[in-house]
């Protein structure tokens, strides 16, 4: 079982930048593959990010291409989504997720998520 810890959230200018971090407790995070999610008020959960177990494969939402990286620190047992450019419609609670996967699998949607944190809030002001 893992938990999962988000920080780094936080209010920014339009333009800024903030690293998001996901710390993960448990045992063998890096057999794991690890997505972002974001959810604004009102809207449905949306897809931001995700990695692999190794960080060899990584995938973007369309949103958010271009201004995200996420990458992932196996012996720190943290993933991270730094975010560059960032607008008003980036506001929302950032959650990130983890599911048990071996291979070079990028796992895009929600549903097939076995462990979630519990979000940490970015607010980008005009």
């Amino acid at each position: 079982q893992v938990q999962l810890v988000e920080s780094g959230g936080g209010l920014v200018q339009a333009g800024g930048s903030l690293r998001l971090s996901c710390a993960a407790s448990g045992r063998m995070f890096s057999h794991y593959a690890v997505g972002w999610f974001r959810q604004a008020p009102g809207k449905e959960r949306e897809f931001v990010a995700a990695i692999s177990w190794r960080g060899g494969s990584t995938y973007y939402g369309e949103s958010v291409k271009g201004r995200v990286t996420i990458s992932r620190d196996n012996a720190k047992n943290t993933a991270y989504l730094p975010m560059n450019s960032l607008k008003p419609e980036d506001t929302a609670v950032y959650y990130c997720a983890a599911k048990r996967a071996f291979d070079t699998t990028v796992v895009l949607t929600e549903i097939e998520y076995e462990y979630w944190g519990q979000g940490t809030q970015v607010t980008v002001s005009s």
